[in-house]
């Protein structure tokens, strides 16, 4: 009777050794299922971007007379830093190019016909820094359209 007792005794604190074992453990899932989802949503984000700020600028070319043309390099970066209020806008990067192939080499390369390429970029680093070794991703993605306008 006295043994038993003893052993009950001995046993009382491995139930909170226990408990701190799996939240710890439990913590760990859900923050990194926290930062996969920021991770993902960075990514669509980041695609995204590129394909509306290409057709912002395949719209916008040499011959369009509305308002904000024809599309400049700042114009198409501008735009696409106010997609996205909750990213830091200063680490996003946009960068524009229009085709110069022989067709479109003179003045206006951002006629119709002639192609605008964007591609954006964006370093995506994770929440759980404290977890893990400094590690940034660098997200980017680019997208083409002719120039209709």
């Amino acid at each position: 009777m006295i043994a038993q007792r003893s052993a009950r005794l001995h046993e009382r604190g491995s139930t909170l050794a226990e408990f701190a074992v799996v939240l710890t453990a439990s913590m760990v899932l859900i923050v990194g299922i926290i930062d996969f989802g920021r991770a993902l949503y960075t990514y669509q984000f980041v695609s995204n971007a590129a394909r509306i700020a290409t057709r912002y600028a395949s719209v916008r070319g040499a011959t369009c007379s509305a308002s904000g043309c024809p599309a400049t390099a700042s114009s198409i970066q501008t735009y696409v830093r106010s997609l996205a209020p909750e990213l830091n806008q200063a680490q996003i990067s946009v960068v524009p190019t229009w085709n110069t192939t022989p067709s479109c080499a003179g003045p206006p390369s951002n006629g119709p016909g002639c192609t605008v390429s964007v591609q954006v970029t964006y370093p995506f680093t994770f929440a759980a820094v404290h977890l893990l070794p400094s590690f940034t991703m660098s997200m980017s993605s680019t997208s083409k359209m002719i120039i209709s306008l």
